[in-house]
């Protein structure tokens, strides 16, 4: 059994790093838990951190680690249980060093990934990591997560632009294991098992961040696709002419577009109206002519019928505006309200198959709408149901628990996985149970038993 975080524990936790609880370090970004917490310590140092988790370990109190507060899966909110002590890495926020020969960065966890792509930028280098909630997710808590975002295709997700970490265990001593190293085969990497991992095996307070040069010039499109099988086509086909170049490839629904312009209409569309949309970026070296390049494969693309129309970026504002509205379609989900919301991947030759097999069996449900968007390149999906025109998420009462179960089945049977790029947390937790591996989740439990024993760190979240 835990304790409450309460004013007896304050006396044993270090000077100064006790703050009121705000607010801010008890929601999360759906609305769909309300957390709790008893005190909220903001720590300075890796130090500080350890005190802190060496306090709760001796006084069974759950420890939960809070970064910016983005993630949309609950991993940063107790909703119930004994309160926590809440852990803000708020104050955590220095960039230790930048190597720029290297292609090296040390960042705390405290630190926004949009600081770090600014460090990164000032070193003429580049951090190409991007997330919609770059301007608050802090660092730590994208490796927890192992956050995606939209230029894995060409990057990987956060575990491959990390190089090493510093993190405190749950017993409250230090790894150090900050490592600049592209190559290190000492045995198991601690690194990889805490990224993740989401808080529940110890806490990340820094890490060394790979980083790359910055391309010569950029290339951005918005081209209209008959279908998903085409968006498919087209992306193998920029991939054998820009081998290496493809940044992201994002595929838009016209569902998504009609959304955007009913909720947002002051958002401009350089292609309204098309039935399939992928909004495509190209990071070209140096010889290289970006419009050329784009020309080249349009071109091709037109000639063996996989656009239908395209909208080339003349400028970097007009880039901008394509990545302004391709932003923005979480924004226009939210006000039109969806019933069922799925983070789910496949392998990409299954994804034709499933966007249209998952859309029968939906229509054969009632009068719903489907958004289906999401990063193309990597095989991640955003696949949300809707209420049909006029009506509302509490006509559809009935189909709140049908449709995840029916949408996932159809996703783990083509290989997939429920939850591609916003990990575990509180959401999905019964989901973990329903769709893993029997074998995976007994060795999970193994671990955190082994590290995590009295399960102080972050309980509730990821297992049960």
């Amino acid at each position: 059994m835990l304790n409450p975080a309460d004013d007896r524990l304050v006396a044993a936790l270090p000077a100064g790093v006790v703050r009121p609880l705000e607010p801010r370090h008890l929601d999360e970004p759906r609305g769909y838990f309300a957390g709790q917490g008893g005190l909220l310590a903001a720590p300075r140092t890796v130090e500080e951190v350890a005190a802190i988790v060496r306090a709760c370990a001796e006084a069974r109190v759950a420890v939960l680690p809070r970064g910016g507060g983005t993630g949309l899966v609950a991993g940063a909110v107790m909703p119930d249980g004994v309160p926590p002590l809440v852990l803000s890495l708020e104050r955590m926020t220095t960039i230790r060093d930048v190597w720029p020969d290297e292609d090296a960065l040390v960042a705390e966890a405290g630190v926004t990934l949009q600081q770090v792509q600014e460090a990164a930028a000032a070193a003429g280098r580049q951090f190409p990591l991007s997330l919609a909630s770059q301007g608050t997710a802090q660092i730590g808590g994208v490796l927890a997560a192992n956050a995606g975002g939209t230029g894995v295709l060409r990057w990987g997700n956060a575990r491959a632009l990390c190089l090493g970490i510093e993190a405190v265990m749950p017993d409250g001593s230090i790894l150090r294991d900050l490592k600049r190293l592209r190559k290190d085969n000492t045995g198991y990497s601690l690194r990889d098992l805490l990224i993740g991992a989401e808080g529940t095996l110890g806490i990340i307070t820094a890490a060394a961040l790979k980083l790359a040069p910055r391309p010569a010039a950029m290339a951005t499109a918005m081209l209209e696709v008959p279908d998903p099988q085409a968006a498919l086509q087209l992306l193998s086909l920029a991939q054998e002419m820009m081998a290496g170049c493809v940044t992201t490839f994002e595929l838009i629904s016209g569902q998504s577009l009609a959304f955007v312009a009913e909720t947002l209409p002051e958002i401009r569309q350089p292609l309204p109206g098309a039935p399939w949309s992928v909004l495509l970026e190209l990071s070209l070296p140096k010889g290289m002519d970006p419009e050329a390049a784009v020309e080249d494969l349009l071109g091709r693309a037109m000639e063996e019928g996989l656009v239908l129309d395209g909208a080339i970026a003349q400028s970097g504002q007009q880039a901008a505006e394509f990545w302004n509205l391709r932003e923005h379609l979480p924004e226009a989900n939210r006000r039109i309200g969806a019933i069922s919301s799925h983070d789910i991947s496949l392998p990409l030759s299954e994804i034709p198959r499933f966007i249209a097999d998952a859309g029968a069996m939906i229509a054969g449900m009632g009068d719903l709408r489907i958004n289906c968007f999401g990063h193309l390149g990597d095989g991640n999906l955003h696949y949300n149901v809707f209420p049909g025109p006029g009506r509302t998420r509490a006509d559809y009462a009935d189909l709140r628990f049908r449709l995840p179960e029916a949408i996932y089945g159809m996703v783990v049977e083509r290989g997939g996985s429920f939850s591609a790029e916003h990990g575990v947390g509180r959401l999905k937790v019964a989901d973990l149970e329903r769709w893993g591996d029997p074998v995976k989740l007994s060795s999970m439990r193994a671990i955190k038993a082994a590290l995590d024993p009295q399960g102080i760190m972050n309980p509730g979240a990821v297992l049960s």
